[in-house]
């Protein structure tokens, strides 16, 4: 019987495109782990609300960056011990992860990190740079993206990130992704942007179940090269 190599799997694109529901059912189908990078970002962006650091103060950040335990699972993220799965999905989250995440220092301790968690394979790890910087030389790299009107909606609807929003609440979040967008593609470190050699799939149209079929055609094409 062929063994088969435990492969690294970058998934990467932006907010709303489908990329933790996708990564999580690709990580079940492979009996891989699943890394949400973006997790990460956020954790450290309520740990620093919490103990008052500045967010403008990189190395202040940085630091309880490096010393942070973070415990990631497929249904809870804890940092330092704390339960922060529903804490971080939130608004005023995501306006914080935003800032930390364009900090170079803080990204370059935790793009460590993830490299670490990742370096033996059987990892599905997502987030905006995993097939560009943490894992260029990834198994398998896809970048997913849908219209803006699209992404828009899916965050509209979600609980957790349209709590409080009032009865415009599609036009807030399409803002709010606008200018997420913006900070992520021009950030000087690790900008979102497709790796080149990634296959990109556009899941505006796409069905959960087709967009997952074509991620594991993907892979299984990838598995047979790497076991012929």
């Amino acid at each position: 019987m062929i063994q088969m190599r435990k492969l690294i799997i970058a998934i990467d694109g932006p907010s709303g495109a489908g990329k933790g529901t996708i990564s999580r059912a690709v990580a079940a189908r492979m009996h891989y782990r699943h890394i949400d990078t973006g997790a990460m970002y956020r954790g450290v962006a309520w740990k620093a609300l919490r103990e008052g650091i500045d967010l403008s103060d990189e190395s202040a950040v940085a630091v309880l960056a490096a010393r942070a335990r973070f415990d990631i699972g497929e249904d809870y993220v804890r940092i330092d011990g704390h339960d922060v799965s529903a804490a971080i999905r939130t608004a005023e989250i995501d306006a914080a992860a935003a800032a930390v995440a364009r900090q170079p220092t803080v990204r370059a301790v935790l793009i460590e990190r993830q490299r670490a968690m990742g370096a033996g394979g059987g990892v599905v790890m997502e987030g905006r740079d995993i097939g560009t910087v943490v894992f260029p030389a990834a198994d398998v790299k896809i970048f997913l993206d849908a219209s803006p009107e699209e992404r828009a909606r899916r965050r509209a609807n979600d609980p957790a990130h349209a709590a409080g929003r009032g009865p415009s609440a599609i036009q807030e979040v399409a803002a709010a992704l606008e200018q997420r967008d913006l900070s992520d593609r021009t950030r000087a470190a690790s900008p979102l942007v497709a790796a080149d050699d990634a296959a990109v799939i556009d899941t505006t149209a796409l069905s959960i179940d087709r967009a997952v079929e074509r991620v594991m055609e993907l892979i299984h094409g990838r598995l047979r090269s790497a076991n012929c």
